[in-house]
């Protein structure tokens, strides 16, 4: 009987395939909670998740279970200690996305920096001097801060490096760079006219851009965060947003995802929000499925994982 590989039923079709033909039986998910997991999957021997958060209440009722594979970077939505102790592989996709997420950051920073979304939609609206009253700001000789410099950070100090910008970098480890000069966090917020956040989501960087960094930061300046909702305190940013403190923000995560229709960034102008949409290419989402069933095969037929983010007991 061939093993069970549970994956949301909008995997891209290249995931899906690699798996079927490797003997694998593909039972897809509209939904990855808890109940729908236990419900269509208790005995799977693999899951492959998007964000849905996964636990003790799910692992310990699966026996069967050896590998749950991130569909991306980021695995904070996953339980790794729970894994580990029933001997459940974690991995991720660590080098399917990072090209499209640091084409979505740039993207995301000409958008707020010349308000094409918001011009797009007063001009549907009729009013055709929402420009003249709302000017952009050039983004040659600006001060780009880049908290984080693992691939995606990188990638966008490289692309950036072209639109003749300053580049300031912080990250726990210095590494050297031909894009831009490594700096302490406090110069690093005080210094950016815009700050993008590209680091993992953990005890450690949880509120790492909070009261006192977005006080610190230039009344002119944006926060663009394509990272994790965690890194930012929401409430604070709503205030600074609010105060004028800082002029404007990018949020692709939250801390709760979908966004709640009732949060108070959907009252601000001042903001720019996608819903999680980072790496949402056909060649990403096709990288991504195609590496995250690559890891489940490999774990499913004896072999070490490539890409693992925890060690099982």
């Amino acid at each position: 009987m061939a093993d069970k590989v549970l994956v949301p039923a909008q995997l891209h079709p290249d995931g899906k395939r690699y798996l079927r033909e490797h003997g694998l039986e593909v039972v897809e998910l509209m939904r990855a909670n808890a109940e729908n997991i236990l419900k269509n999957g208790k005995d799977a021997a693999a899951m492959i998740l998007f964000l849905d958060p996964v636990g003790e209440n799910v692992i310990s009722h699966m026996p069967n279970l050896k590998i749950i594979a991130r569909h991306g970077v980021g695995y904070d939505s996953v339980d790794l200690d729970a894994s580990a102790n029933h001997g459940v592989w974690v991995t991720n996709t660590p080098n399917a996305n990072a090209a499209t997420v640091a084409e979505t950051t740039l993207a995301e920073i000409m958008d707020v920096s010349k308000h094409i979304t918001k011009n797009s939609m007063e001009m549907r609206d009729g009013n055709f001097t929402y420009p003249l009253a709302h000017l952009g700001f050039d983004l040659e000789g600006k001060t780009l801060g880049i908290l984080g410099y693992g691939k995606i950070g990188r990638l966008v100090a490289k692309k950036a490096s072209a639109l003749g910008m300053r580049i300031m970098i912080h990250n726990r480890t210095p590494r050297e760079s031909p894009y831009g000069e490594f700096v302490d966090l406090d110069t690093l917020v005080k210094s950016a006219d815009i700050l993008t956040l590209h680091l993992a989501a953990n005890s450690q960087t949880r509120h790492i851009i909070g009261r006192k960094q977005l006080a610190e930061m230039k009344p002119t300046s944006v926060l663009i965060n394509l990272g994790r909702g965690a890194l930012v305190d929401t409430a604070a940013l709503i205030d600074a947003l609010k105060s004028g403190s800082i002029s404007g923000a990018a949020l692709d995560v939250f801390d709760e995802e979908p966004l709640p229709m009732n949060s108070g960034l959907f009252k601000l102008d001042n903001v720019l929000l996608t819903p999680h949409i980072g790496s949402s290419t056909v060649e990403s989402f096709s990288r991504m499925a195609t590496d995250a069933a690559s890891e489940v095969v490999r774990v499913l037929n004896g072999q070490q994982p490539q890409w693992p983010v925890n060690q099982p007991h």
